[in-house]
C-alpha cells in the first residue's frame, strides 16, 4: 500500500487545529475545482484534496491515520503491529479471519473503518458546499425607483448524486426592491449553485447596474437635474414644472438665482430601503437666447445702458491685492 501525506496534500503542519484544516479544505477546493480552474490537473488534485480532508477531518480517521506514521509520498508500507485491532473492520478481513492489506490503497482502508464502506470514495461522503455565483442586473432608472422583477437565464456547474461536476442551465426570476442604487450587491441565499451530499446550496449575488438616463445623474439615492433657466427667469424668479420619477412637479426659483445653484426638492429621489426617500437637486443653468429679434435685443442694449451689475468686479479686487 502506497503512502499519501495527507498534512501535505493539505498544506498544513501535523499539529493543525479542525478548523484550520477546514480553511485549508475550502480554498484548495475553490482553487482546483474542475468547472472554474484553469490548471492543467485540477480534477485530479481536487479528489486527493477531498480524500485527504474526509480523513483528517474526522478526529477517529485522523486518529488512525496518525498512528500509521509518516513516510515519504509513494512509499510502500504497512500499518504497525496491532493497528488493525484498534482500527480495523470487517471489510478488511480475509476469509481465514485475519486482517488483509491486498488490493487497498489509504482512500479504502480509511473508508471502510469506523463503519464505513470498503470502495466508497471520499467524494461520496463529503458534505460538497454548492458554489456562490454573481450576475450582473442591468435595470433603468424608472424601475429601481418602483421595483422590479429581473428574468435570470444562468448556465451553472452543479454535482450529481455522486458528488461530481456537471453543468445545467437555471431560469428563475429574482425580484429587486425598489430604490436599489447602482452598484448594490442584493443576495440570493440558496440560489446559486446546488451542494452535494448534504452540503448546503450556493447563493447569488445580483449587483445592480442603472442605465444612463437622458435626465437624471444619481448618487446614492439622491438625484441630480441640470434646470436652464432664461436669464429673466433667473432674475425676477418664477415657478415652473420639473419632471421627477414620481411625475412633474412645481419648483419656486427665488429671484436672483445663480447660476450652478443647487435647488433641492425633498423625497424625490429613490426610496430608501427601510423607510423615506433620498432628494433630487435641480442644478441651475443660465440659457442665453442664440438669436433675438430687433425688440429683444433693443430692450437688452437699454439694459446694458442702465444697469450698475457688473459680473467681473473681483477681477478689479484681485488686482489691487
Amino acid at each position: 500500500m502506497k503512502y499519501k501525506d495527507y498534512y501535505k496534500i493539505m498544506g498544513v503542519e501535523r499539529a493543525a487545529g479542525a478548523d484550520e484544516i477546514k480553511r485549508a479544505y475550502r480554498k484548495l477546493a475553490r482553487k482546483y475545482h474542475p468547472d472554474v480552474s484553469k490548471e492543467p490537473d485540477a480534477e485530479e488534485r481536487f479528489k486527493e484534496i477531498g480524500e485527504a480532508y474526509e480523513t483528517l477531518k474526522d478526529p477517529q480517521k485522523r486518529a488512525a491515520y496518525d498512528r500509521l506514521g509518516s513516510h515519504r509520498p509513494g512509499e510502500e508500507f504497512r500499518p504497525p503491529p496491532g493497528w488493525e485491532a484498534q482500527f480495523g473492520g470487517e471489510p478488511f478481513h480475509s476469509g481465514d479471519g485475519q486482517f488483509s492489506f491486498e488490493d487497498l490503497d489509504l482512500s479504502d482502508l480509511f473508508s471502510g473503518i469506523m463503519g464505513g464502506r470498503r470502495g466508497a470514495g471520499p467524494r461520496g461522503n463529503i458534505r460538497v458546499p454548492g458554489q456562490d455565483y454573481e450576475v450582473t442586473a442591468h435595470i433603468s432608472l424608472e424601475e429601481a425607483y418602483r421595483g422590479t422583477e429581473v428574468d435570470l437565464d444562468l448556465q451553472v456547474p452543479e454535482h450529481d448524486e455522486h458528488g461530481f461536476p456537471r453543468r445545467v442551465r437555471r431560469s428563475f426570476k429574482a425580484r429587486i426592491p425598489k430604490g436599489a442604487t447602482d452598484g448594490q450587491r442584493l443576495r440570493l441565499a440558496g440560489k446559486g449553485g446546488k451542494g452535494a451530499n448534504g452540503g448546503r446550496d450556493g447563493d447569488l449575488y445580483l449587483n445592480v447596474s442603472l442605465h444612463p438616463h437622458r435626465l437624471f445623474r444619481v448618487s446614492g439615492h439622491d438625484l441630480f437635474l441640470d434646470l436652464p433657466l432664461a436669464p429673466w427667469e433667473a432674475v425676477l424668479g418664477t415657478t415652473l414644472e420639473v419632471p421627477t420619477l414620481g411625475g412633474s412637479v412645481k419648483l419656486k426659483v427665488p429671484p436672483g438665482t445663480r447660476a450652478g445653484q443647487q435647488l433641492r426638492l425633498a423625497g424625490r429621489g429613490l426610496p430608501k430601503p427601510q423607510s423615506g426617500e433620498g432628494d433630487l437637486y435641480a442644478i441651475v443653468q443660465i440659457a442665453v437666447p442664440s438669436a433675438t429679434g430687433e425688440r429683444e435685443r433693443a430692450l437688452y442694449e437699454e439694459l446694458a445702458g442702465i444697469s450698475t451689475f457688473n459680473p467681473r468686479g473681483h477681477f478689479a479686487e484681485e488686482a489691487v491685492k
